[in-house]
């Protein structure tokens, strides 16, 4: 039977693991290396790393640190970072990702993507798509952590990345991340009616039932998360955790 990827999404800030709100207010979590170890023990379906930093300050995810991902994690997983070349693709892939996150830059270059493509295949270029309104302008989609405006709505965007050659896409609510109180359904809805590629829900589960909406109201084919898996119980205290098998039946 089918079951959506559960995929836990970890924001590195200066090696840190670090978790935000509406991508402000930032509080430091944890070892990043130890995060990996505890998801090996709980059988994640796949991990995502996002270094926040490495678009704004104009360099990439370390490499140092995707290797020690590398040889450390036992399931697949994509970093995403300051990617802007060919040889950035290259290197990530030499020192272990399986995918490649972009972001900011698909949308400074939407040609990059079909370089991109062209030359690693569609399955290993993701693009996320960071999502909240602007004033009398709509829902667009954002760059630079959220302080740019694309003049792109998610959905134009969304339409543009796959005509271009992205495997997947992330879907993202700026306003809701951190908050756990449930995802954009119908956000997440509107890309996957707009699109035949993968659609991967980010920004707001709280819970299981929310990764449950995600996937049969939004048509989600992945189901990304961060407070979920790193906060536990009403105060919110850190603890590393994934849902058990039985609790993922959809």
């Amino acid at each position: 039977m089918f079951r959506p990827r559960v995929i836990p999404v970890l924001l590195l800030k200066d090696l840190g693991l670090v978790k935000s709100k509406k991508f402000k207010d930032y509080q430091y979590i944890g070892d990043p290396i130890n995060a990996v170890k505890i998801f090996n023990d709980l059988k994640a379906d796949e991990l995502v790393f996002l270094d926040i930093l490495a678009s704004k300050e104009n360099r990439l995810i370390s490499l140092d640190f995707v290797k020690d991902v590398g040889e450390e994690a036992n399931m697949p997983f994509a970093v995403g970072g300051g990617v802007k070349t060919i040889d950035n693709i290259r290197e990530l892939i030499s020192v272990g990702a399986e995918k490649v996150v972009i972001n900011s830059y698909a949308v400074e270059n939407p040609e990059f993507i079909k370089e991109a493509a062209d030359t690693f295949g569609s399955s290993t270029i993701v693009v996320c798509i960071d999502v909240k309104k602007k004033m009398f302008k709509g829902v667009q989609t954002y760059t630079l952590g959220g302080t740019k405006s694309s003049g792109y709505s998610p959905v134009d965007f969304a339409k543009l990345m796959e005509s271009k050659g992205a495997g997947e896409i992330i879907i993202q609510s700026i306003e809701r991340d951190g908050m756990m109180e449930g995802y954009d359904v119908d956000l997440i809805k509107s890309i996957s009616e707009a699109v035949s590629i993968p659609v991967v829900a980010l920004g707001g589960a709280g819970n299981v039932n929310d990764l449950k909406k995600a996937y049969k109201e939004g048509f989600a084919n992945g189901l990304a998360a961060g407070s979920l898996f790193v906060y536990h119980g009403a105060k919110k205290g850190v603890l590393i955790n994934y849902p058990e098998k039985d609790e993922l039946t959809f």
